[in-house]
């Protein structure tokens, strides 16, 4: 990332970061957006990435209405009930087992990689503009449509 500052006498002042900081989409639920906005500002910490991917992941699922059972099964009714891929399901296990290992302090490989944590966060964010995003801008646009219908 690169900074353009101004030195304004006791401390510069940051103009702009470029490229922009990433910003999870608005219209994503409450509590997915703030996951995912902490997974990219921690993509420099990967345990910590992976974690709040894994987390956003699991609020997005919630807010489709799969509470019940671990995230393991919540995922594959999914599946299941067609609201995942067979590819996003088995993309949601690699990032939920990603996030497991530095929670619960996984012995014999306890760290996420930068790579494995970049594509978590990436995936956590693919699966909230698939589910959320995605819906909302066709949702606007049938509406857009009819309105300049009459």
């Amino acid at each position: 990332m690169n900074v353009k500052a101004q030195w304004g006498g006791a401390q510069f002042y940051v103009e702009a970061l470029f490229p922009d900081a990433k910003v999870a989409h608005e219209d994503m639920p409450e509590m997915a957006r703030r996951f995912l906005q902490q997974a990219y500002e921690t993509l420099h910490a990967p345990d910590a990435a992976a974690v709040m991917a894994g987390s956003a992941v699991d609020a997005m699922l919630k807010q489709k209405g799969y509470e019940k059972g671990s995230l393991y099964e919540r995922i594959d009714k999914a599946l299941a009930d067609n609201v995942l891929t067979q590819g996003m399901a088995d993309w949601a296990h690699e990032v939920r087992l990603g996030s497991n290992r530095p929670r619960h302090a996984n012995i014999d490989r306890p760290h996420t990689t930068g790579d494995e944590a970049k594509q978590s966060v990436e995936f956590a964010e693919a699966l909230g503009n698939f589910l959320f995003v995605l819906t909302a801008k066709i949702d606007r646009g049938i509406k857009a449509a009819k309105a300049a219908e009459t």
